[in-house]
């Protein structure tokens, strides 16, 4: 169950993180941005970088999502209770 839970978190928010970066650089030049005032990185430092972060922002979303939800009993594919 740990391997669904896991991609039930992972992939929605993959996807939400390349469409979030997409977006984003669509509009930022990667190279008009400075962190802390005076580092400067390259386009695929910060293409990266902004993925990797909207990916944990959307995956902390998905499992605070998931751990809210409320549980009900789990069934196997035949309707039959299975035992955690």
């Amino acid at each position: 169950m740990r391997h669904v839970t896991a991609m039930l978190i992972l992939w929605p928010s993959f996807l939400l993180a390349a469409a979030t970066s997409a977006t984003v650089f669509a509009l930022i030049d990667p190279l008009d941005i400075t962190f802390l005032g005076h580092i400067h990185a390259s386009r695929q430092q910060v293409y990266a970088g902004g993925f990797f972060l909207f990916w944990l922002m959307a995956a902390v979303s998905s499992a605070l999502t998931l751990h809210l939800a409320p549980r009900g009993r789990v069934l196997d594919e035949f309707g039959d209770p299975i035992n955690e």
